[in-house]
């Protein structure tokens, strides 16, 4: 799926010890925040001190933004595992800072005036992980994992319009995802599989070949890793190694396919894993046994 450069962005993290809330009672998504003079009020039992400091380490980003004229930047919503764009809208001071305390994608309606919480009507929020600034200062990304469909449409994004097939004039074709090289070969796999009903005569492909002996798909996999290993024992070139790792990703993606595994439930586990150590990562699996 689409994935965004990261190389020009500048993350914002901001670590709350307890919810902000904002005066004048407004109403976003599952959470109810109130604003003060234009100032997020952060309510804290613990250390009042910490929590101003957070809130205006928060003021401070938001003043280092470079809104347009309206008060406005361009703010774009990405799946956190898959790099999918799901939607992209505008975002105003409070937005981010309402997105910032609930963790859920807030937008500001250009022709209603007002903020929307992605989710708020379809309960299919974008809990935002991570929000990031391009290098410009004017333009947002919210990382985040979608509940559900992001479209209204009920697409997954809301891109799925390939510019290149309008210009053939294939308008009518079936809207298909933009997918980067993996999600693409995913997509792939899967139609390999959704077809194995269907007699076919001829030579069958060798997707269809593994899919349908799930012998020759473990030697195989077993066969690549092996090959793979060997490019780091034999000391053997960049290339060939990676000529090895896209068997290696090929032939268990297959596997995955069979075992109707999507790779977004594979980086998601990844993901989980980044945030602690092998040590504990190994602890949780063992009390889960």
């Amino acid at each position: 799926m689409v994935i965004s450069h990261l190389h020009c962005l500048q993350s914002v993290r901001v670590s709350f010890p307890c919810s902000p809330s904002v005066s004048n009672n407004y109403y976003y998504g599952r959470d109810n925040f109130t604003r003060k003079s234009s100032s997020l009020v952060y309510a804290s039992t613990n250390n009042l001190d910490r929590d101003l400091h957070l809130q205006s380490k928060v003021e401070t980003v938001l003043d280092s933004v470079k809104w347009d004229n309206r008060g406005l930047a361009v703010a774009i919503a990405q799946n956190v595992d898959t790099g999918a764009i799901l939607m992209q809208g505008f975002a105003n001071r409070e937005a981010v800072a309402t997105t910032v305390s609930s963790r859920k994608a807030t937008f500001y309606s250009r022709s209603r005036s007002m903020l929307w919480t992605k989710g708020e009507t379809s309960n299919n929020f974008i809990n935002v992980h991570d929000i990031f600034l391009d290098c410009d200062r004017d333009s947002i990304i919210y990382l985040g994992k979608p509940d559900g469909p992001t479209c209204h449409t009920g697409s997954e994004t809301c891109y799925y319009t390939p510019v290149f097939d309008l210009l053939e004039n294939q308008q009518d074709k079936e809207d298909k995802l933009a997918l980067t090289t993996l999600y693409s070969l995913e997509s792939t796999i899967a139609q390999r599989k959704g077809e194995l009903e269907v007699p076919q005569s001829g030579k069958p492909s060798w997707t269809r070949r593994l899919l349908l002996d799930e012998k020759l798909l473990c030697s195989k996999i077993r066969e690549e890793a092996d090959e793979l290993c060997r490019t780091l024992e034999d000391n053997e070139d960049k290339p060939r190694a990676a000529s090895e790792m896209a068997d290696v990703l090929y032939h268990a993606m297959v596997l995955l396919a069979l075992k109707d595994v999507k790779m977004e439930e594979v980086l998601d586990i990844l993901r989980r894993r980044f945030s602690q150590s092998g040590i504990e990562e190994r602890r949780s699996r063992n009390s889960q046994s």
